[in-house]
């Protein structure tokens, strides 16, 4: 292994990194999970051909890699370990063209989601997955696990914000995947295939990205109070019922509420309170927030409705500061299901009962307009306690069992491995394991992440 490190130096330079501090920030993510031992050595990567140069030599010597980018995920995907590699493309930070007319950019991987759309909002664009991370989480990231976020109802997934991908393979060489045009068929889709892939099929060395313009005219945004999560949820999932289409539309049960609260200082609600936050843009967006708005109260919600920009974002921000307020808390194992919208008041029941029957605070907030939600499993000290995992083995049983998924967002990494067949079936993942090995058949990429 030394070796390899030393085959490493001589081709990439400083490049390469064995500082002791580096190779243990490389243990783990924003998941709190860390690998039993440092890896061997982080490459931070500048350019095309030091990822394919890095790649040739582990290739050669079947030296096992993590792709990382900002280390910012939360399923363990990109903790690397003893005799692993880090390959880093932190630093590939280049926004190469923005092209107005097409409404496409072309961009390396590690630049900041937020970064990037700052230098888009000039131009009237901005690329729409909207991650909570946007300040610190990269591009790439956000590609290798199809991020969401709060506009993503709406705008879509990061995989329908993906026109083509630059794509080092485990052998180093590079791909071009995808197109620039707005439609593309020929052949497999190689492109969305790459998306979510988690580092284990090749290393996004850049991506050709669809834009949209920012909305311009009436943004509405509703506030809204229910006696209970299961009465907001009822709310939100009427709203999508009656083909309200809302920007963002997020739940907050009253732990988290309650959190959010006393970590942004906010005057407090009644015990047991529950919070559903709707914005709506475009040109029917004060209609579509009436009509909303009329649900709400319906259905026993108490409700303001605004049109003031700064006021609007003043109340998404209450949504915004959920994860600071749970580090607040203590150690917190964020999780990702998502379960059909009109699903969702049986799913946060569950939530509750599982949270109950453990002894365990779990505060969620969910993506309501795309039915995808985020408990928190609250603990103490370095290890996640079993009665922990118990508690998270059951809120995946619970959304398979309301046809849910796994992840809608975070991915599998290595914290959902052992749920992964429950999902897919053992056919299926037998034939992605195959898909992988045609893409990696050394099995260096990523190993032991996802399959």
């Amino acid at each position: 292994m030394s070796d390899v490190v030393g085959l490493l130096r001589a081709a990439l330079g400083d490049a390469v990194s064995t500082e002791s501090a580096a190779l243990d920030a490389a243990r783990g993510d924003k998941s709190g999970q860390r690998s039993a031992a440092a890896p061997l050595a982080i490459i931070t990567a500048r350019t095309v051909e030091q990822v394919q140069a890095a790649l040739r030599i582990a290739h050669e010597h079947r030296v096992p890699v993590v792709p990382r980018g900002a280390g910012t995920g939360l399923t363990g995907g990109a903790m690397a370990g003893a005799g692993e590699l880090v390959l880093s493309t932190a630093a590939m930070t280049r926004l190469l063209e923005i092209d107005e007319a097409d409404q496409v950019a072309i961009v390396e991987p590690g630049i900041l989601n937020a970064d990037l759309n700052r230098a888009l909002e000039p131009h009237g664009l901005r690329w729409a997955p909207d991650p909570a991370s946007r300040e610190i989480s990269s591009v790439g990231g956000n590609i290798a696990t199809n991020a969401g976020g709060l506009l993503c109802a709406k705008y879509g997934v990061t995989r329908e914000a993906v026109l083509g991908l630059d794509v080092v393979l485990a052998d180093g060489s590079l791909m071009r995947l995808g197109h620039r045009t707005v439609k593309g068929v020929t052949g497999l889709d190689l492109t969305a295939l790459m998306i979510g892939s988690e580092g284990t099929l090749g290393v996004i060395v850049g991506a050709t990205l669809k834009l949209t313009p920012i909305p311009t005219g009436t943004v509405a945004t509703i506030g809204a109070s229910f006696p209970t999560i299961e009465d907001a949820a009822a709310a939100s999932a009427a709203i999508t019922a009656a083909r309200i289409r809302p920007a963002a539309m997020e739940l907050l049960d009253p732990v988290a509420l309650a959190a959010i609260v006393r970590h942004l200082d906010l005057p407090e609600h009644a015990p047991g309170t529950a919070h559903l936050l709707v914005q709506t843009d475009g040109d029917a967006a004060e209609a579509e927030a009436r009509a909303a708005l009329a649900i709400i109260r319906q259905l026993g919600g108490s409700a303001t409705m605004t049109t003031d920009p700064d006021e609007g974002e003043r109340m998404l921000a209450v949504r915004r500061a959920m994860h600071p307020a749970m580090e607040a808390l203590g150690q917190v194992l964020i999780e990702d299901i998502a379960v059909p919208r009109s699903r969702l008041p049986e799913m946060f029941a569950a939530i509750r009962q599982i949270g109950e029957r453990h002894g365990i605070a779990i505060p969620t907030v969910a993506h309501a307009g795309d039915g995808n939600l985020h408990p928190n499993l609250v603990y103490e000290g370095d290890e996640v306690p079993d009665a922990v995992w118990a508690a998270a083995g059951e809120l995946f049983e619970a959304a398979l069992a309301l046809g849910g998924t796994l992840t809608g967002e975070h991915g599998i990494g290595t914290l959902k491995r052992r749920w992964l067949a429950d999902e897919l079936g053992d056919e299926q993942v037998a034939l992605q394991r195959r898909i992988k090995a045609a893409f990696d058949p050394r099995g260096i990429l990523n190993p032991g992440k996802v399959f």
